[in-house]
């Protein structure tokens, strides 16, 4: 497709990306594609935990191992 482009047009290789590129984000197909939603689900579980806050309960888990480690070894 870029090529037929090139030969068409009389231009380089790095015109023709540039252009095709520029064209798709322009919206160059008239009734192109629809706009992207996400669908999204319930997980269900427990309400008690707040997953939002699930790294930084990981990582206190963590830090509390770590010190528990290192208390051992005095």
């Amino acid at each position: 497709m870029i090529r037929q482009v090139m030969k068409e047009r009389s231009i380089t290789f790095k015109e023709a990306l540039n252009e095709a590129a520029r064209s798709g984000l322009r919206g160059g197909s008239p009734g192109g594609s629809k706009r992207f939603t996400q669908k999204t689900y319930r997980m269900g579980g427990h309400r008690e935990i707040r997953w939002d806050k699930a790294l930084a309960v990981a990582d206190a888990m963590e830090d509390e191992e770590i010190s528990r480690k290192l208390a051992m070894r005095k």
